[in-house]
């Protein structure tokens, strides 16, 4: 997930004058103004709270990744070389294999497949592997109250973190994740945690750090409420007429257009589909030149992790190659 916070914090921006206080954050405006709507609203001691601000540091190296500016925009055949590489693949068999029962289980209760389930983890943080070294308290306060173009987002998602170790009964000082503050397997912005993630052992406790078994199902659960349904089409390649029109290409992420208006428009769908059902034009280029696609619903709710349609792409056909390696082996 933290590739779309990216896309919505613009990473080409330079982080505005800010005062620098001299140790911790209890006494900054913003974080009293946190401190008093816990207590009045959620029930906080303020003493305790006030403390634990008093532990949060500011970390400029945060500051300098999220104003670094944005590295040249890629085209698909370069962003897709990043992730279909043969180590994430062994590697995505690999969790697969050693989660079985988990994924299984999982998957024949929501309908989401494994191998998509997989794919997220393997793109986000390479299987749990790389999950972030920051402390989620610093990370977060420190784009809260001295990063003013997206103070209030990153103030929300502190109260939001917060609230989830209260109710996770989970020590706010130890967490970590990402310098954006996204969290464990999956990346779970705060927020997310709070409306998505799942206890999985019934132990009362949705460890998405160190628990695989809840990353499973978080990031599962995060595609159901998402609306994904089961055995649909994720994406299919689009054949092309001799003439063609493209100018609905890559207009929405949200499939609009029906599969009878694409095909008068010169793309015809490459797998059987209702002359009503809708999808998006997704236009991309290739290594071979440029390809086009027929975004279906589910491709939508890939995008709903991360608003992207080549993070989309990127997930599904390694979800595919995954899924493929992983059956050969099982044979």
């Amino acid at each position: 997930m933290i590739k779309k916070i990216m896309a919505t914090i613009g990473l080409g921006m330079v982080v505005a004058a800010a005062p620098i206080w001299a140790a911790g954050y209890e006494s900054h405006p913003g974080a009293k103004k946190i401190i008093d709507k816990l207590v009045a609203e959620k029930g906080f001691e303020r003493q305790a709270l006030e403390q634990l601000f008093a532990k949060a540091e500011k970390k400029q190296s945060i500051l300098d990744a999220i104003s670094r500016p944005a590295e040249k925009t890629k085209e698909w055949h370069e962003y897709r070389n990043i992730f279909l590489k043969e180590k994430r693949m062994r590697q995505g068999v690999e969790f697969w294999q050693k989660h079985k029962d988990t994924l299984d289980k999982v998957s024949s209760e929501t309908g989401v497949p494994a191998e998509i389930i997989v794919a997220i983890i393997g793109v986000e943080t390479y299987y749990g592997r790389i999950t972030g070294s920051y402390r989620v308290l610093d990370a977060l306060s420190t784009l809260a109250f001295d990063y003013p173009r997206r103070s209030k987002f990153f103030t929300k998602e502190l109260e939001h973190f917060i609230l989830l170790t209260k109710e996770q009964g989970q020590d706010p000082l130890q967490l970590k994740g990402s310098y954006a503050g996204a969290m464990g397997y999956g990346q779970f912005m705060p927020s997310s945690f709070r409306a998505y993630a799942k206890d999985y052992d019934g132990d009362k406790v949705a460890d998405i750090w160190n628990n695989p078994n809840d990353a499973i199902a978080s990031v599962a659960n995060y595609f159901v409420r998402h609306g994904w349904r089961h055995g649909e089409l994720v994406v299919q390649r689009a054949s092309l007429e001799p003439k063609f029109n493209d100018k609905m290409a890559n207009d929405s992420l949200k499939p609009k257009h029906t599969i009878a208006s694409l095909g008068k428009a010169g793309f015809k769908p490459s797998q059987d589909s209702a002359a009503d059902a809708v999808a998006n034009l997704v236009k991309l280029e290739g290594a071979k030149g440029t390809e086009y696609w027929l975004g279906m619903h589910n491709f939508y709710v890939i995008t709903r992790y991360n608003h992207s349609r080549m993070y989309a792409m990127a997930v599904y056909q390694l979800a595919q190659e995954i899924r493929q390696r992983y059956q050969k082996r099982s044979a």
